[in-house]
């Protein structure tokens, strides 16, 4: 994918950066079929919120074009600028990769993509949460 970021890291790295440091943002850029039905990082523990943002809705096939614009407007209310980290997460790493290319290319300095997701890859059974990702990690999690 063209475009450049800050980099990958993977879930615990992500988790470790947002216990860490203080102005670290998670934005979850799945769908809200997967929030509800597969679950979305907890991080309430560290005294956060993860950001729903969709990057792409169901059932379009593009972009969500107002995904930059809206994590920008969440990130002015919490006070962050554009020097903040940002952890971008979808299910294994493609969507979250492409929104932290698009938000760099707004002007964000740290945008980061969670390149193992929230459930990985498939496993030898085609079942995705137990190789790598959030979930396999067992980082904080709820579902709905």
């Amino acid at each position: 994918m063209e475009g450049s970021y800050a980099g990958n890291v993977n879930s615990q790295e992500a988790f470790d950066a947002l216990s860490d440091t203080q102005d670290a943002v998670l934005v979850d850029v799945r769908t809200q079929a997967e929030w509800a039905f597969v679950g979305v990082p907890d991080l309430r523990a560290i005294g956060k919120e993860t950001l729903l943002i969709e990057w792409q809705s169901f059932p379009s096939s593009g972009p969500n074009p107002e995904f930059a614009a809206t994590v920008s407007d969440h990130l002015v209310k919490k006070g962050l600028d554009l020097s903040a980290p940002i952890y971008f997460l979808c299910r294994s790493g493609a969507r979250s990769q492409a929104a932290a290319i698009a938000l760099t290319q707004a002007g964000y300095t740290q945008c980061f993509n969670v390149s193992d997701g929230f459930e990985g890859p498939l496993d030898a059974e085609s079942h995705r949460g137990t190789q790598s990702g959030w979930k396999a990690a067992g980082l904080p999690w709820t579902q709905s």
